[in-house]
């Protein structure tokens, strides 16, 4: 099994920056890939972005260039760093790792930006 507990959501006006952290506990060997997903109200959850299991990071067109991956092994935390932020960034955003044919989620945290 594995735990994935986010931090860092909130509050933030347009134009401000937040970044969220995942920490990730249990069983983690195996892990091949990690990421960060969010799901708007009334929307499909959507890839932020994430490392794929060749060690690369792909992005959706959409946070390009605004938003930043990152993990730190020695703490087993994944990061999204978030800067320039839009309303419609507004969005629960959820950690994610496949690991063995397994999606685990995180719990979620909110992110709104007002405008």
């Amino acid at each position: 099994q594995v735990q994935l507990v986010e931090s860092g959501g909130g509050l933030v006006q347009s134009g401000g920056s937040l970044r969220l952290s995942c920490a990730v506990s249990g069983s983690i060997f195996g892990i091949t890939a990690m990421g960060w997903y969010r799901q708007a109200p009334g929307k499909q959850r959507e890839l932020v972005g994430r490392f794929t299991s060749g060690g690369t990071t792909n992005y959706a067109g959409s946070v390009k260039g605004r938003f930043t991956i990152s993990r730190d092994n020695a703490k087993n935390t994944v990061y999204l760093q978030m800067n320039s932020l839009k309303p419609e960034d507004t969005a629960v955003y959820y950690c994610n790792v496949y690991k063995w044919g397994t999606t685990y989620w995180g719990q979620g945290t909110q992110v709104t930006v007002s405008s």
